[in-house]
């Protein structure tokens, strides 16, 4: 690393161009000057040492102050002509230092007091918040769906209200859209990371297999508690009317509004900055609870962000096996031809000479002479080996030995493989499958539109099956609409859902505890057992 600080013009002036004849030179960004220049490692480490001083409440530092609390530290002189540079870029600012003086030429010696400037400040929290952006990893917050649901609870009590309180609506609402963007920003972190994790090809294979089982089963258990509180949410919104939010956002915006401070050139109209403020902040809660909405509820033309979110981590399952399986196939050190051509690659470039390069050629693809071959040897014996391709005559193949490289086929046959007991075992599988799979169907299936608490008892294959039906159901379900009907990926159940006014809480037992939720009217239909019936009487 150069030791002596970028010199000669400064960044101001060096950002300067030609536009229309007349320069134009950008003094807004100058202080990111030090992220380009040769120095910027250092000039990264003294800015977070003036960012740590002000959070300790410390104003000044001299250069000796600087050189102290860096690792690793250059010496004086370097630091000060950093500090210099630093101040030319506008970052720090430089005050004459006179605490100190004891002689004379201490006096006319240049001394300064350095301290970080406004731009230089806002320079480093940006960098800051950009390094910590990038090395976010995120979560599926389902601690954040709880707290949303619980808030939007409150908020509907609000709504009933004909007097609120302005202070209590408007902390409900900002508690509200933090808790949002960081359940959405962390979630995008997340998949995003994810992915990164999936495409990675050189992963440690023992760390990769241990940490998938751990991510599995997290993913799941997000999925499944976006699919419960994620309904509830949406039912949430859906109860609460357009003009009682709109009336609670008025109350929220017109408390910010409040502390808006007046312009110099307002004249008597005191009440101007409030109005447009007060407008400002209507517009920005109006597209804040849109997008909230949107983030939970479907319409007819979009899905909602939790709808996409489900099957993104869903998708992720079976990628992260993929990745799993490869990892293992890597493992047993299977190689492919492509790898073998690539290592041949190599020793032919590594070879010495050019005769290496033919013994290379010939051990490789066994480009030998064809008149070795012994195809006919009564014939053949009578030819030199010496003999050039272009006089000798010419040598009949027969077209098994073209085809497969020998007369015929010599010694026994392969053994057959009998692989019946393990076809008969995954016979067994299977039919064990399909019979659980229309136990579970059959179970499940109503003949008419039955309330969810008169499901009654469910096995735990039935109960699966009957959360999948309920998770696609609830989430294909459009802003007010009371009724939805959708089907299974592969078409064989169909479910009508539809929503009661002032239900109750239902409860399906289980072996593996109670399940709970609004009462609704659900109507499923198993397709594969119609069709066998209209099979039969046909």
């Amino acid at each position: 690393m150069n030791d002596e600080p970028d010199s000669g013009v400064s960044y101001r002036q060096r950002r300067s161009h030609q536009e229309g004849g007349a320069a134009v030179v950008d003094q807004e960004f100058g202080t990111f000057a030090h992220l380009t220049s040769p120095n910027a490692a250092l000039y990264r480490r003294i800015m977070a040492t003036f960012l740590n001083a002000k959070r300790r409440f410390t104003v000044h530092l001299r250069p000796e102050d600087v050189q102290e609390k860096l690792d690793n530290a250059p010496e004086v002189s370097v630091i000060a002509g950093a500090l210099a540079q630093l101040v030319d870029w506008g970052n720090l600012r430089a005050d004459p230092d006179t605490s100190r003086v004891t002689t004379v030429e201490d006096f006319h010696r240049a001394r300064f007091l350095y301290q970080i400037t406004r731009q230089g400040e806002a320079t480093e929290q940006a960098l800051t918040t950009y390094d910590e952006t990038l090395g976010r990893r995120g979560a599926l917050q389902t601690v954040a769906l709880t707290d949303i649901a619980i808030q939007l609870r409150a908020l509907l009590a609000f709504a009933g209200e004909a007097d609120v309180d302005p202070a209590k609506v408007h902390l409900l609402l900002d508690s509200l859209v933090n808790r949002f963007s960081d359940l959405a920003d962390n979630a995008q972190a997340f998949m995003s990371s994810l992915q990164r994790t999936i495409d990675l090809h050189d992963a440690d294979a023992d760390a990769f297999r241990a940490y998938k089982d751990r991510l599995i089963e997290y993913l799941e258990r997000f999925v499944k508690d976006l699919v419960s509180t994620g309904a509830e949410i949406a039912g949430l919104l859906d109860s609460v009317g357009h003009a009682a939010v709109r009336r609670l956002l008025d109350v929220a915006a017109w408390r910010e509004a409040e502390d808006a401070a007046p312009g110099a050139d307002e004249g008597a109209e005191r009440t101007a900055p409030r109005l447009e403020a007060f407008e400002r902040g209507r517009v920005l809660w109006y597209e804040r609870w849109q997008g909230f909405r949107a983030w939970f509820i479907s319409d007819q033309h979009h899905p909602s962000q939790a709808k996409l979110l489900r099957s993104q981590a869903r998708a992720a399952i079976p990628q992260l096996l993929q990745v799993v399986a490869a990892l293992n196939e890597r493992r047993v050190g299977r190689s492919d031809r492509t790898a073998d051509f690539r290592t041949l690659a190599r020793w032919f470039a590594q070879a010495p000479d050019e005769p290496s390069l033919h013994r290379l050629w010939r051990s490789a693809f066994g480009l030998s002479s064809a008149r070795h071959l012994p195809a006919d040897p009564d014939r053949n014996s009578t030819i030199e080996s010496t003999t050039p391709w272009a006089s000798a005559p010419p040598l009949p193949i027969s077209p098994r030995l073209r085809k497969t490289g020998s007369y015929e086929r010599r010694g026994r046959p392969n053994r057959v493989t009998d692989r019946s007991e393990q076809r008969r075992y995954l016979a067994e599988l299977a039919a064990k499958e399909t019979a659980e799979t229309a136990a579970a169907r059959a179970a499940l299936a109503t003949s008419q539109p039955t309330r969810l608490s008169d499901l009654g008892s469910l096995e735990p294959g039935a109960f699966q099956l009957f959360l999948g039906l309920l998770g696609d159901a609830l989430a294909a379900r459009t802003s007010g609409a009371d009724t939805v009907r959708t089907s299974t990926s592969d078409g064989s159940m169909v479910i009508r859902l539809s929503l009661l006014d002032g239900a109750e809480q239902a409860e399906i037992h289980t072996p593996h505890g109670v399940f709970r939720g609004p009462e609704m009217l659900v109507e499923i239909t198993d397709l594969t057992a119609l069709d066998e019936t209209e099979g039969r009487s046909a």
